[in-house]
């Protein structure tokens, strides 16, 4: 559980507490509920990534695009609703070299814009002779992106590195030497399904 969550549930418990002592005992409930949700929304599954030469997804979703992104680069993205798990984690074991964040739009995340309009925060991993950029993009409700490193880092394939709040989108960035094993409209989960294997290893 990311402890925002709990910090959510926990104004909406109380909101909803004072409401029903004010008011009418029902009309508390949607708070309540919405309190539920939040716990639900801010869960933190633990996952066991794979081994060998691969790099897992950072994050949970419909994978809404494998395109090409200039001569040597190919982009996965990645789209979150709001029942999907948010917390990100790294694709690769190595050192987070860069961290780029931008401010933008919050046009809905599973548009195409959305990769280069919306605020968004890119990360850089370099590990094994390969780099990895993957960004978090903020969408139509997603307002805050969270990143727990910071550059120097070392991380382990699958850590945990941030979150974002509410519906969003990740594309992560591929070099040549890697070879994609995803195709658009299957889901994948962070830190445990394969994106991509490594052609030189």
């Amino acid at each position: 559980m990311v402890i925002t969550g709990v910090y959510y549930a926990a104004g909406l418990v109380a909101g909803g507490l004072l409401l029903s002592w004010l008011t009418r005992p029902a009309w508390g409930i949607p708070f309540c509920i919405l309190a539920a949700f939040c716990l639900y929304f801010f869960r933190d599954p633990d996952r066991q990534a794979p081994e060998g030469p691969v790099a897992v997804s950072p994050a949970d979703g419909k994978i809404v695009a494998v395109k090409p992104d200039g001569p040597d680069q190919t982009r996965v993205s990645i789209f979150l609703n709001v029942f999907d798990v948010h917390v990100n984690r790294t694709p690769i074991s190595g050192k987070i070299t860069s961290v780029q964040y931008k401010p933008g739009q919050f046009l809905v995340a599973s548009r195409e814009e959305a990769s280069t309009a919306n605020e968004q925060n890119t990360v850089t991993v370099e590990g094994q002779g390969t780099r990895i950029v993957f960004k978090q993009i903020a969408g139509l409700v997603a307002r805050r992106i969270i990143f727990y490193k910071k550059t120097g880092d070392q991380v382990r394939i699958g850590d945990r590195v941030g979150h974002i709040q509410f519906g969003s989108r990740v594309d992560v960035f591929f070099g040549p030497e890697w070879e994609i094993g995803v195709r658009e409209g299957e889901r994948v989960q962070a830190g445990a399904s394969v994106l991509a294997r490594r052609r030189d290893l």
